[in-house]
């Protein structure tokens, strides 16, 4: 199942099915008025009443074409979270920098980056040359927590996820050098593409296994599967949680494989009119134009 948030009149949380948008607001029993709505609500039998629902038995359907797409969490309740190096490709490929050394991580190097709001499918990735001049890709599969958890055991991780979508992590590598610490690098006006779509664990195998992908213009840059992380979903969110509680619709971004702009000698940076496409097996394409002002 894929859900979406799209904006008609007001905020509203709709299913994809095929190229067709159908409105959970008039076709469930329970009221949403949002994605997080949705999370912190969902029971097994609301989800057996979502999936029965099809584009002929419905009365209410439209084209995606005829909407517009918001980030599946517009405003999250809390900052996104992030890791660094969670694949050894990339990991290698960053060098010796400001940012980083060249090890491997022997645990997970987490950090936060602040979405106010985070953008759609279809926004421009905006930013100032007065402000950066390194802006960089990173195509990140995105888990979304389900309801609250702490010292969660890494074989029950799955029971406090909700569904997956596809962030991209964007950044600008001269402020998050200048700073040395990486959450003003990350966190820029719009620096935060999230979806197409939140889809949930149902419709996706633990341990999950999905190709990843990143082209700019048209060339593949970023090709691997999550299996390739380092530290996997499960380990990450039992880790978290150790004295930490996680709650209903925290966003775990974890992590981007090899072929960022900051790893090509000479660097590949975004540059105005560039369009970055994030692709992830199952959720969908995360298309974004950046645009600079």
């Amino acid at each position: 199942m894929k859900f979406i948030t799209y904006l008609a009149e007001r905020e509203k949380v709709g299913i994809l099915l095929g190229d067709r948008v159908v409105p959970l607001h008039g076709n469930i029993s329970m009221k949403v008025n949002s994605m997080l709505d949705l999370i912190e609500n969902t029971t097994a039998s609301l989800l057996d009443e979502i999936e029965s629902i099809t584009v002929d038995n419905t009365p209410t359907s439209f084209p995606l074409k005829s909407v517009k797409l918001l980030a599946p969490i517009p405003y999250p309740r809390r900052n996104v979270i992030c890791l660094g190096k969670n694949y050894e490709d990339h990991a290698r490929e960053i060098k010796m920098t400001k940012i980083s050394d060249t090890g491997i991580p022997s645990a997970p190097i987490y950090f936060t980056k602040m979405a106010s709001p985070a953008i759609a499918h279809g926004d421009d990735i905006r930013f100032s040359c007065q402000n950066t001049c390194q802006v960089d890709y990173e195509v990140e599969l995105a888990v979304v927590i389900a309801k609250e958890g702490t010292n969660i055991k890494a074989d029950h991780a799955e029971e406090y996820i909700w569904g997956y979508t596809i962030v991209n992590d964007v950044t600008a590598r001269d402020l998050q050098g200048k700073h040395k610490q990486w959450y003003k690098g990350k966190s820029l006006d719009t620096f935060c593409p999230m979806g197409p779509a939140l889809v949930h664990k149902k419709a996706v195998p633990f341990p999950v296994e999905l190709d990843i992908q990143c082209s700019i213009n048209g060339e593949l840059r970023q090709n691997s599967n999550t299996r390739n992380m380092i530290f996997d979903i499960a380990y990450i969110i039992s880790d978290l949680s150790k004295g930490m509680t996680l709650k209903p619709g925290d966003i775990i971004c974890t992590g981007t494989p090899s072929g960022v702009g900051m790893g090509f000698e000479p660097h590949k940076f975004l540059n105005d009119g560039d369009i970055v496409e994030c692709y992830i097996e199952g959720i969908g394409r995360l298309v974004n134009k950046a645009a600079v002002i």
